[in-house]
């Protein structure tokens, strides 16, 4: 199975970058049009990515501010099972182990996911480290 990894420093401390990358109002920071969820085991995001990519994400991970993972569902087939994680570690920065795995088989959405990812990567560091937004539209461009 292809899987996507990318391995990078925050300068920022393991709760600020946890709240980040699980509390919705900073995911729409960085990933999210809008979304909704609770950062709790089970509970269900509503991920909106604009009108035809409404997407979900059930919490199959959450131990502040170590680990938060969700498990894609209602998406595009290829993510559809895939679940999307970041391991966190540090004290003052903050090292992050991002994984996004279960793709069934390399594919251009694959590919294209990781260029995404990496992106959308930079722009989650940009806003915990300077505070900076980016508007959705925009952010597959910086």
């Amino acid at each position: 199975m292809p899987d996507i990894f990318h391995d990078f420093i925050i300068k920022a401390t393991p709760e600020r970058v946890f709240d980040g990358v699980s509390k919705p109002k900073l995911l729409d920071e960085w990933w999210t049009k809008t979304s909704a969820g609770v950062p709790k085991v089970g509970e269900e995001y509503t991920l909106n990515f604009g009108p035809k990519y409404i997407w979900h994400g059930r919490v199959t991970k959450c131990v502040a501010p170590a680990e938060f993972e969700m498990e894609i569902s209602n998406a595009d087939e290829d993510w559809n099972g895939t679940r999307v994680g970041f391991r966190l570690s540090g004290e003052k920065t903050t090292t992050v182990s991002f994984y996004h795995t279960g793709w069934k088989k390399p594919s251009d959405n694959w590919r294209f996911s990781s260029f995404c990812w990496a992106m959308y990567l930079r722009i989650l560091r940009r806003h915990l480290e300077h505070g900076e937004s980016v508007l959705y539209e925009r952010r597959l461009d910086v």
